[in-house]
């Protein structure tokens, strides 16, 4: 077991582990501490804790301080510099004419680079514009192009559900999310409904699918032939939260349908609709059997039928030929 601290260099960002040193640490207060891209100035979201060894990645960096009041007025500074940064870096964009949109600007808290995002549908040439900047700013340049799911995450936004954007508020990390899960949460598959102001699938979908893989294990599929307390039916609707299915049900076998809802617990599947289908195709298929029978028969009666009177006809020509003359 390894003694860590959980950072955040942003508000919903990812949490990066690092050891304490020896210093205790409240959450909410703030560190100075040494990553990848150089110091950064991090708020401590999970204190001093026990964690095991594969939870964390090698070599675990130390916290060089706990953050003074300082700091907290030069990161106020910092961000001040970096709204700056912004309209010059898009001032250049312009003047390049470069198909590309800046989204954010972070400088880092030793003021040893400037990173600029940006967003485009393709590759770009930015060399030039990065000499111009680094005249400007006289520091290192780094320039990062991004997709739209970290583009709406830096910006934040409004969803269709009323509430700031999931991603910009709580998650840390972009889970995989596909159209099978509206299929099985039993949405609508039109895209205006199902995708994010990202224009990808919204990342709520991925919140319930645990339950619904659970609750439709044990659904019947629409189309599925059923018995009920009532009788015999096919499956016309599924709902999945409340366990109930639609049914169109025969007590008799002439009788007309009437559509009634059951309890899972009250039916069972007799046949599935792949079963259903399989023995309609193997039907249709002995069906094109015995007509293509019929066929080669008819063809061998009417080949039959064309040599006999070819025969005959070769026949009675000779017999003709042989008759004497008078």
């Amino acid at each position: 077991m390894i003694e860590v601290v959980g950072i955040r260099f942003k508000k919903a960002g990812k949490v990066y582990y690092f050891d304490p040193d020896g210093n205790k640490f409240e959450k909410g207060s703030f560190a100075i501490v040494e990553t990848a891209r150089g110091v950064e100035y991090g708020q401590i979201v999970k204190p001093n804790t026990m964690v095991t060894d594969e939870e964390v990645f090698q070599p675990l960096k130390k916290v060089i301080r706990p953050a003074n009041d300082n700091d907290a007025k030069q990161q106020e500074e910092d961000a001040k510099k970096e709204v700056e940064a912004f309209a010059i870096c898009e001032e250049k964009i312009a003047k390049s004419k470069l198909d590309m949109k800046l989204v954010d600007v972070e400088i880092t808290f030793d003021h040893n680079k400037y990173i600029f995002y940006f967003t485009s549908d393709g590759r770009v040439d930015f060399r030039e514009l990065v000499k111009e900047l680094a005249s400007v700013f006289r520091t290192r340049i780094e320039l990062r192009q991004i997709g739209v799911r970290d583009e709406a995450k830096m910006l934040n936004g409004i969803g269709i559900c009323g509430r700031p954007l999931c991603c910009a508020t709580f998650l840390g990390d972009f889970h995989p999310v596909s159209i099978k899960m509206a299929k099985e949460q039993n949405l609508s598959l039109n895209p205006t409904k199902i995708s994010g102001i990202c224009g990808r699938l919204m990342c709520c979908l991925k919140y319930e699918e645990e339950m619904y893989e659970e609750l439709n294990k044990n659904l019947p599929n629409e189309g599925d032939i059923v018995s009920t307390p009532e009788g015999t039916g096919e499956i016309l609707a599924i709902n999945v939260l409340m366990q109930k299915v639609k049914a169109a049900v025969k007590k008799n076998e002439n009788d007309a349908p009437t559509i009634g809802y059951y309890n899972v617990s009250d039916i069972k599947v007799i046949k599935t609709k792949k079963q259903k289908h399989k023995a309609n195709n193997n039907d249709s298929n002995n069906s094109n059997k015995a007509n293509n029978n019929n066929d080669n028969n008819n063809s061998n009666k009417a080949n039959n039928n064309n040599d006999n009177n070819n025969s005959n006809k070769a026949n009675n020509n000779n017999d003709m030929l042989d008759m004497p003359l008078d």
